[in-house]
Formats: C-alpha cells, structure tokens, sequence
C-alpha cells in the first residue's frame, strides 16, 4: 500500500474564488451531511476570510452560520480549517491584539480546528501572535508560504521563510498557490525542502487552478513528501478555483497513494445542492469566464480568490469609463479591452511597489492601483494620481515589510503629500478596541453574545455589523438581487427597499445658472413627492446657509459604496460645515479598499447629496460647497 494522503474540500474558498457571495446558514447545513458522506475527506474549509463579512452583507449572522456548519464535520471527526489573514484578521487592514486573541478562542469554541494563517507580504513578524494566539485557544496553528513568482521569490525564500515559521512554533505548513503560478518542479523542491527541515510537520498543498499548472504541481507536491492536498469540486472547480476532486484523486491514485474511494453518490448530491444554491441567487454574482482556464494569468500573477470577484467589479469600472467615454464623444471599450490594459499595467507597476506576494488583500491594493491608473490614463491624468490610503500604508511599511525596493517615483511623491515610512512592528500601532466596542454595544443595546462572538463581530467589521443590525444590508442586498433577477426592469440601479422613490419623483431643489452664477431655487409641488430618503433628510432640521450666488461641487474619484466615517468618534459632513481644500469628506468603498474622498476646493457645505452606504458612480456629486 503506499503513502496515505488527505483531500481537503475547500468549500468556503470555492464560493470565494468564484464570485461575490457564498451560500447562506440553511444551505450550508443541507450540503453537510452528503459531504461527510462522500466519505474521501479528512479536513473541510469552513470559514475564514471574506466568510463572516460576505454574512453580514447579506443580513445574516455569521457567528450562527460558523457553529451551524461546523457542528456536522465536528461530529464525525472531520477536521475544519479556516483562513485568516495575520495582521488583518478576517479582514483587509490591520487589527488590534485583543481583537486577534479573541478570535482564535472564540473560532475554536465555534467549532473550527485549523486556523490557517497567513501574512500577505510573508512578513513573519506579522504571524508570530497568530501562533500564538491559535495555539492558546486550543487550534492548531497552521502558517502558510505566500506564492508568487518573480527573481526575489525563489525555493531558497521560501524555505528560509519556512524554517522561521517552525521555529517560531507554527506547526503545520500550507503552500498557498493562491494564483496558481507556482511552477510544478519547484513546488515539489519546496515541499521535499520544508520535509528536510522538519520530517514530522504536516503540509499542505493549496493551488488554484487557473493559468493550468496546479493539477500537475498537486502531484509533485504529494511526490516529495506532502500530506495534505486542497480540491474543489463541480461545479465550481477549475478556472479561478481549484483543481477537480475527481481528477486529482484519480491522479495521486494512479501514482500509488492511498486514500479513501470516493461516495459517488452523495458526490452527485453535494453537485446538485451546489448546482441549486447558484441557481437560487449565488449565479447571479459569478461571471461564466470565471469557469475558464487563463494562461494569461502567469504574466500578471493575479490570485484566483481576488479573479473571482474582479470580473464581476469590471462590469462597474467598464460602465463608469464608457460613461465618461460617451460624455468626452470617445471611443468605448469592451470589457476585455480593459482586462488586458489592467494586467498590463501590473506587471508594470508590480516591481516599483516592492514586489508585494499577490495575495489578499495586497493583490487588491496592486490590482486596484494599476485599474485606477488605467482609468485615470484613460481620462487624460497622470499614473498614481488616485492612491488609496490602504496601499499606502503597505507601501510606508505600515502592514510589514514589502519583499523588494519601493520605486524612486513613489518615493518623491510620498515625501511629496508629507508621508513618512515607518519602519516598526505593524501591531503597535492598533491600540486595544474591545473595551471601545463592548461601550458601543452597551450603549445601542446590543447582547455581545455567546462566548463574545457579537462583540468580536462589530470589533473585526464594525461598518457592516451596523449594517447588518440596522437591517440595511439585508435591504440593499435584495434590492440587488431583485435588480439582477430582472435586469429588464431598470437600466439605472435600484435603490435600496428602504429608500424606495415615490411613484413619480421630482426635485425640491435646483440649482439655475444666470449669466454664469449658479443659484439654489426650492420647488413645490401640489402634493408630496419626494422620496423616502428625502422625507428622512427634511425631518431633521437643516442649518440655514446663506448663499453668495456660486455653487461648488465635490465629485466622487470612483465608483463604490459610500461611508461618511471610517473611525469611531468621527463625525459625518453635514451642511454648514466648512471644508478646506485636501479635507477628508467621506470614504468609498471599492474593490475591497476604503478610499478617502478629499476636498478639491474649500467651502462651506451647503448640500449633501449622498447618504451611508450609497452606491456611486465615477463623477457623481457628493457634495456642493458655497
């Protein structure tokens, strides 16, 4: 009998490297039982990263959906892993210790074994509380090797970096192919390499599919010595996700490895409930090209769990661009003309940001800079006119250590906008928030919850938790799904159910320009027409602000979602503040980063024309300043 391997079902990475959204609590609970059945897994993917967020979005506790799903693995002695990003915890900036040590606790009690770390600059210092932490809560403490490929990532960093994460105390090793660009004869040297320093430590295979080479890299991996090999299954496996269950169990059979057959039965089943869960509303946020194989990816490395997405956010992007196009009587272009220009523009700017692994959520910052540059170059501005604060921060050294040299050009124009880097321990600079959070909870009245997962909730994604309890982001999201149900309904978005437009909507204000001075008029109507958002906006009393006759506007940079604050204690514009020109005045939240929305002029607000968690298009009026 030869070598007995263990197959991993990465069922939460399989919703997550194929589209917005994964299946809901009672879905999951459905699917659980005919998995176990299929009797060829030892361990099970069950939550981490986007996981609890992608709950919240949709208006569902994700500390319920966590005990629900991993209760029945729990029960027959499958073991659950989860994903979590290092300094960044479940989510895509920096958190706080507490907040950290929390979590890997509480995950434990929740029902899940395995917390898979990983540190997206394969920055160590980053993960050293995360085992830690893992190991004090009772998980098993599993740190992973970030893969990429350029001249600074070799087997020798790798296994280097290897070498340290044992010593530091992680106790398995992950091999996080997460773009699918690991060439196959080096993983096999890296894994035989980490079995030479430690013989006894379990590793994984972790591979996405995409540009082609991870079933073979699947082989090679378990060849030299690995223990553990990541699958998905149909009909989400291969293009950005993983490779096929099938396929990889046929090939480490073929090779002579022993592992358990495979329950074809309940195989069918687990395809089927998965078939209906995309078809109930999940297909709606996953593009068909996500389903193919793209050897184009193996220049520009994107990873499969960012691809997933990207597709659906280029829909936006390309409207928002041809709308300025149209505006500018130019040319429009096809979505894959604008594919091709962003993967151009990363491996162009990819060596003069340090050479950051392409992973979550640094892959974002990457990818969002060179689409940024593309659609401001489109628009006649200059490369790195609109940079995030998020990919600032990496940039400065405020999340780790970036692998290679930040480029001269960027250089100049931090020293330029008065940015220092920082060359400390990341963690130091996220004070303790938990005492914070319980007195917000306190006061709204709100239950921290069975072990403190609430309160470890609103601390880890404290925007969409209110959301969430707010009952908002149940609304927004079935406005959408609505919207994507029946796009013949509406061209334009539909706003969210709980600020749904009248019959007929009309304004109460207008702006009229005379002899190029641009002046506030009020409308009446013979009966009310205004909209639900607008009777909320006239029930609060408005300060009353003299106008000079010229009218100011700050537009949105991008398309996102709106939020007039990011921190806590910080105070949303309203009218008849004054703003000064570079102020901060909301944050957009696109493509998985907060961008900061400054001031290009100064004035005194005298409208505000979006509201929290508006979605906006690239030019929209945010504000008008006397």
């Amino acid at each position: 009998m030869g070598k007995e391997i263990g197959l991993s079902l990465v069922y939460r990475d399989m919703w997550q490297s194929s589209g917005k959204y994964m299946p809901r609590v009672d879905q999951l609970v459905r699917v659980a039982e005919p998995i176990i059945d299929m009797g060829c897994f030892k361990r099970v993917e069950t939550n981490g990263g986007g996981f609890e967020q992608i709950n919240l979005l949709y208006g569902e506790n994700p500390n319920k959906a966590v005990r629900a799903w991993t209760q029945p693995f729990n029960d027959v002695g499958i073991q659950t892993h989860m994903l979590e990003r290092g300094l960044n915890g479940l989510r895509m900036y920096p958190v706080p210790r507490d907040v950290r040590k929390l979590m890997f606790a509480l995950k434990k009690k929740q029902g899940t074994d395995i917390a898979r770390s990983f540190d997206g600059l394969n920055d160590i210092k980053n993960l050293k509380l995360s085992i830690d932490y893992a190991k004090e809560g009772g998980m098993i403490a599993q740190t992973c090797l970030c893969i990429t490929h350029s001249e600074l990532h070799t087997v020798d960093y790798y296994l280097k970096m290897a070498e340290e994460l044992i010593g530091m105390g992680a106790e398995e090793i992950c091999i996080k192919d997460m773009a699918g660009i690991g060439r196959p004869a080096s993983m096999g040297k890296l894994v035989a390499g980490i079995k030479a320093i430690n013989k006894d430590i379990p590793v994984t295979y972790h591979g996405h599919a995409g540009p082609g080479f991870s079933v073979t890299s699947s082989l090679e991996a378990a060849r030299n010595g690995a223990d553990f090999i990541d699958v998905a299954m149909e009909p989400l496996s291969y293009g950005t996700a993983h490779a096929d269950l099938i396929t990889v169990h046929e090939m480490l059979k073929d090779a002579g490895f022993s592992l358990p057959d495979i329950n074809m039965k309940a195989y069918m089943q687990v395809r089927s409930l998965t078939q209906e869960f995309i078809d109930d509303f999940l297909g709606y946020y996953i593009s068909p090209k996500n389903r193919m194989m793209n050897a184009l990816l193996i220049g520009p490395g994107l990873p499969g769990g960012m691809m997933g997405s990207l597709m659906a956010d280029l829909e936006n992007n390309l409207k928002s661009l041809n709308k300025y196009k149209e505006k500018n009587n130019q040319p429009q272009i096809t979505q894959d003309d604008l594919l091709i220009k962003l993967f151009d523009e990363v491996q162009e700017i990819w060596p003069k940001m340090g050479y950051p692994p392409l992973v979550t959520p640094y892959s974002q910052y990457v990818k969002n800079a060179a689409l940024v540059n593309v659609m401001q170059m489109e628009k006649g501005k200059e490369r790195w006119s609109l940079l995030d604060d998020n990919t600032w921060d990496m940039l400065l050294g405020k999340s780790g250590n970036v692998p290679g040299e930040v480029a001269e050009e960027l250089k100049k124009l931090a020293a330029e906008q008065g940015r220092e880097f920082f060359t400390g321990d990341p963690q130091d600079l996220q004070p303790d928030a938990l005492d914070e959070f319980r007195g917000k909870m306190k006061e709204n009245g709100w239950d921290t919850g069975e072990d403190d997962e609430e309160l470890f909730e609103y601390a880890m994604h404290p925007q969409q938790y209110e959301a969430y309890k707010s009952g908002k982001a149940k609304a927004d999201f079935e406005a959408d799904i609505a919207k994507r149900k029946a796009p013949e309904v509406a061209e334009t978005p539909i706003a969210p159910v709980a600020a749904a437009p009248a019959a007929v909507a009309q304004p109460k204000d207008m702006d009229i320009t005379v002899n190029g001075q641009v002046y506030k008029v009020s409308v009446s109507y013979g009966e009310s027409t205004t909209s639900a958002k607008e009777e909320m906006k006239e029930a609060t009393p408005q300060p009353q602000v003299h106008l000079n006759g010229s009218a100011k506007s700050i537009t949105a940079p991008l398309e996102g979602k709106i939020y007039l604050t990011k921190e806590a204690g910080e105070k949303p514009l309203k009218i008849g503040d004054m703003v000064k020109k570079g102020d901060i005045v909301c944050y957009i939240e696109a493509m998985k980063v907060t961008n900061a929305v400054k001031a290009d002029q100064e004035g005194t607000v005298v409208d505000v024309l979006v509201a929290e968690g508006d979605d906006v298009f690239d030019d929209d009026v945010l504000f008008k300043l006397n």
